[in-house]
């Protein structure tokens, strides 16, 4: 098969000093950040752990540091979807999963979410 160059995505080389948000702080900023932003419900538990759902209640997203079922299957992270045809599905993220890629994700959702 061959491609044509204006056909294929723009390889992009960041540089070594923009790649600290490859580690994990365990911080759940940039996600709660983006929540905010879509205006999704944020409720957070007296136990310090977050449940957002977004406005349409198709997309459920939780953040557990605080539970143990949880950390007992080594996430920190569950994303649930609902469409609106076909089955449910949940993505897990583990506790070295840094935010921002959690957020990539969960922006990911929202744009393609018909509004």
């Amino acid at each position: 098969m061959n491609a044509s160059t204006t056909l294929l995505p723009a390889v992009v080389r960041p540089s070594v000093e923009d790649r600290h948000w490859l580690s994990s702080d365990h911080s759940a900023g940039p996600v709660l950040e983006l929540l905010h932003a879509l205006d999704w419900t944020v409720v957070d538990t007296p136990e310090a752990n977050i449940h957002a759902t977004s406005p349409d209640g198709r997309v459920y997203v939780s953040w557990l540091p605080e539970d143990p079922a949880a950390w007992t299957r080594e996430i920190v992270w569950q994303v649930q979807v609902q469409p609106t045809e076909g089955d449910a599905w949940v993505q897990e993220f583990g506790t070295d999963t840094p935010a921002e890629a959690v957020a990539g994700f969960v922006a990911a959702l929202a744009a393609h979410s018909p509004r």
